[in-house]
């Protein structure tokens, strides 16, 4: 006796799969996505449907994959055991761009700091403080989310900061945080604390090379609109009162 597994779309399913050895994601659409990080730990269902409501609710796909396993488990069709592919594909892309990121030297490859920390930071409901730390040729020696939180002179810290960078024997900073309104346009307090950062670091000889605030799909970066360059001006000005 010959038993045939089938269920609704499972030809759906492997077309699916078949489309994607072929071509990669190249064509798909947001919900096909989904449904197919679903399938990984759904053996026997359509996952169309699910992977639809899971779109409607979100909104976005970078938002499904950001969303909590609480979050998740809301949707009809996703539990613990089959969302394994949703949260895997994040964790996984995370350190594959951090990994790279670190085989180079960052200040020379914008495209892959900004990749890293735009896929990162991208669509989180709360501002996270990120530090890379780099030696004395710029290569990185770690990269660390230190705060989290609105960025006030209450939640970031510069002495931290510091201490952080000499347990990491760290000579030159990038600091890097990301606005959940999708506008990189800095704030006042944003200012303030960049200019903090920067004296407390020039004070214990630490360079400090951006800071950059990420935004939805673009960011502002303070050294090339001439922020930190004016900040060490006005350091070296004022201890040259002393």
């Amino acid at each position: 006796m010959t038993v045939t597994n089938s269920y609704k779309g499972i030809g759906h399913r492997q077309r699916l799969r078949d489309k994607f050895l072929a071509s990669g994601l190249s064509g798909f659409h947001d919900y096909e996505v989904i449904e197919l990080l679903l399938t990984l730990a759904t053996p026997q269902k359509d996952c169309k449907e699910t992977a639809k409501a899971a779109l409607k609710r979100f909104k976005t796909l970078h938002k499904v994959l950001e969303a909590s396993t609480a979050e998740l488990c809301m949707i009809d069709g996703i539990g613990p055991k089959n969302l394994i592919g949703l949260k895997l594909i994040k964790d996984v892309a995370d350190r594959y761009l951090k990994k790279k990121l670190m085989e180079k030297k960052p200040l020379n490859n914008s495209k892959e700091l900004f990749e890293y920390l735009y896929h990162s930071m991208k669509g989180k409901s709360r501002e996270n403080f990120k530090v890379i730390f780099l030696d004395a040729k710029n290569n990185v020696i770690a990269i660390e989310t230190l705060f989290q939180g609105t960025l006030t002179a209450s939640s970031v810290y510069p002495r931290e900061v510091v201490q952080e960078a000499l347990n990491q024997h760290a000579a030159a900073l990038i600091f890097a945080h990301n606005h959940p309104s999708g506008d990189p346009e800095p704030s006042a307090e944003d200012i303030s604390i960049t200019k903090q950062l920067v004296f407390a670091c020039k004070t214990m000889g630490i360079t400090v090379h951006e800071h950059l605030v990420i935004g939805n799909n673009n960011y502002f970066s303070f050294a090339d609109q001439g922020y930190i360059a004016g900040m060490n001006r006005e350091f070296e000005t004022i201890n040259k009162g002393k």
